[in-house]
């Protein structure tokens, strides 16, 4: 007959999954508690980082609030033993330059910078460079900021088909007329956006050549150079395209400083 095994057999083999538990408990809380010291780094160098920003922006003569900086990238601290990292993304709100009287502020400077280098020193000290390999900008105005600066009585700027349309109240040889249309928005020199309304038509324009003559010469009032504050980060405007919200500005540079380097 078969012998049943001695029960105290079976100790050995527990004890041996409970040795077991423990270790995966403790490599749990060991993979937990660097995961919140990760964290904590980062937040660390995100405010360093945000204060060199805010040296670089006084810097290049231009204001806005405090710079609101997210590192992506993880785990965190590999980037920083290598000193570079693979996204910084940079918020800039209420950006004005050095460019003064109507120049239209930017609610927001939306920045994205890539292939960041940073040493850890420089992070620590704030002395040395903070140097992307490429930076994109994002902005947008907003269509009552723009119809401000045109300063005409009841016109209304907004989006229709991918194109910057028009309304306006006009009075044409004493009618009150709707005028309507598109304009053409170009990148201008010196960071200016170009626009230019050169199909505007109103329902019921006499078919008198002076009517047609004062429609356009109201087009030629609207068609103006939206001056631009001085980007930051050495942006350089690059396409501007209308969309529901407003008109959405982009900027790019290569192997820029996001400090001011000490």
């Amino acid at each position: 007959m078969a012998q049943v095994q001695p029960a105290y057999e079976e100790r050995p083999r527990r004890r041996g999954r409970r040795a077991l538990v423990v270790l995966v408990v403790l490599l749990l809380v060991l993979a937990g508690l660097l995961v919140v010291a990760d964290r904590v780094a980062v937040g660390v160098a995100e405010r360093a980082i945000a204060d060199q920003v805010r040296q670089e922006v006084a810097k290049q003569q231009a204001q806005s609030a405090p710079p609101e900086v997210e590192v992506g990238g993880f785990p965190f601290l590999t980037q920083v033993l290598d000193g570079r990292y693979e996204r910084i993304s940079i918020v800039l709100r209420e950006v004005r330059g050095s460019v003064q009287g109507d120049a239209i502020s930017l609610p927001t400077l939306d920045v994205d910078a890539r292939d960041v280098r940073a040493s850890l020193d420089t992070l620590r000290s704030g002395q040395g460079e903070v140097v992307a390999e490429t930076v994109n900008g994002t902005a947008t105005i907003s269509y009552d900021s723009l119809a401000a600066l045109l300063d005409r009585p009841g016109l209304k700027l907004s989006e229709q088909g991918g194109k910057l349309a028009v309304t306006a109240p006009v009075d044409i040889l004493g009618q009150q007329l709707t005028v309507t249309g598109t304009a053409d928005v170009t990148v201008g020199e010196q960071g200016k956006v170009g626009l230019r309304f050169n199909d505007l038509n109103a329902e019921g324009l006499p078919n008198l050549p002076l009517a047609r003559t004062l429609l356009n010469n109201y087009a030629r009032g609207i068609s103006i150079d939206v001056p631009l504050p001085d980007l930051p980060f050495q942006l350089a405007l690059r396409e501007v395209r209308p969309q529901p919200e407003g008109l959405t500005v982009t900027a790019d540079a290569k192997n820029v400083p996001l400090n001011a380097a000490g």
